[in-house]
């Protein structure tokens, strides 16, 4: 099939509002920031940040949370043709609550929210078809009709030549069993070419605590993952491609504020690296040089609250990266 690929990455799944914490009021009770967020569109907007050509596709309320939504992507660069409006279900929306050792608790009201209405029909498959990459995660695949809605762009994605690039991006509250996270889960991991998986979704899907264990255990059952890129928080990151594994430190930050978005960031650095450089023929540098943009791309977006909106330039991920080599 010969189609002309002038996107770069096209994205299927959830857009809603991050609600997370900045501080007490003055009458002590906690205040929240309305954020724009949903781990596609922040992967997108970093690749806007990079020069990037990105479209969206999902569905979000015709409510003022849905419009504060479509204006914030639209200012991102965010190609949203893809966008469809629910007039019957709200927005979904998401308070995040940062613990104690850094990590984050979500708490959706989302039963439903319009990004779980998008019908098969809906989906803007030349969009995909268009796209050097197709990118989707898990959440899409919680609920009818979007699960359907994301394996009929899954299969445009298969008859298009895309690369395929998933990301579990787990959160258990959302579904019904865990059976059925890790059935679903199953199901992007067989249809994909890129994998990023962070330390808690290999440990929960492949019941492994050690991390070579858990790559083990990927690489036997999906074979057909062409490259997995594991983020482990403030332990770094690590690269497994055709066989070997390559692991970077993190770029420890003292003004990190929260971590939404990092996983996202980081992500979206891979799949810039492969628009770049291709699948077919990575070396250890390579690998080097993507964990290592990529997780400081990842280090700056933990300073800054919230997600889509903020992201880091390609300038600001490389000063900080030639910081990093000063100092040494």
């Amino acid at each position: 099939m010969n189609l002309e690929k002038d996107i770069d990455v096209t994205a299927l799944g959830e857009l809603l509002i991050d609600f997370t914490e900045c501080g007490p009021s003055g009458q002590g009770n906690p205040t929240y920031e309305a954020n724009p967020g949903g781990a596609p569109c922040n992967v997108l907007s970093m690749l806007t940040r990079l020069g990037r050509k990105v479209a969206f596709i999902g569905k979000v309320g015709d409510d003022i949370f849905g419009r504060q939504l479509t204006k914030a992507v639209v200012e991102q660069g965010i190609d949203i043709g893809g966008l469809r409006k629910d007039p019957e279900n709200h927005t979904t929306l998401a308070f995040v609550e940062k613990l104690p050792d850094g990590d984050r608790d979500f708490s959706f009201y989302r039963k439903p929210g319009a990004d779980m209405s998008l019908l098969p029909e809906e989906v803007d498959c030349d969009r995909i078809r268009r796209a050097r990459i197709f990118h989707f995660g898990t959440l899409s695949l919680t609920d009818e009709p979007v699960r359907s809605a994301t394996r009929e762009a899954v299969r445009a994605a298969e008859e298009s030549g895309c690369i395929r690039s998933f990301d579990p991006n787990l959160r258990p509250p959302l579904w019904e069993s865990e059976e059925e996270a890790r059935r679903q889960t199953a199901y992007g991991l067989a249809h994909c070419d890129i994998l990023k998986i962070a330390d808690n979704e290999i440990r929960w899907f492949t019941g492994e605590e050690d991390f070579d264990a858990g790559l083990d255990v990927l690489q036997r059952d999906y074979p057909g993952i062409r490259l997995i890129c594991l983020s482990m928080g403030p332990e770094g990151s690590l690269a497994c491609y055709k066989g070997f594994r390559f692991r970077v430190p993190a770029f420890l930050n003292e003004k990190t504020i929260e971590t939404t978005g990092a996983g996202d960031t980081f992500g979206a650095c891979v799949l810039d690296f492969v628009l770049e450089h291709g699948l077919d023929d990575l070396s250890v540098g390579d690998l080097r040089s993507m964990l290592v943009f990529a997780n400081a791309a990842a280090s700056v977006v933990t300073t800054r609250r919230g997600a889509l909106r903020v992201m880091p330039t390609r300038e600001e991920v490389e000063e900080l990266c030639g910081n990093a080599e000063e100092r040494k």
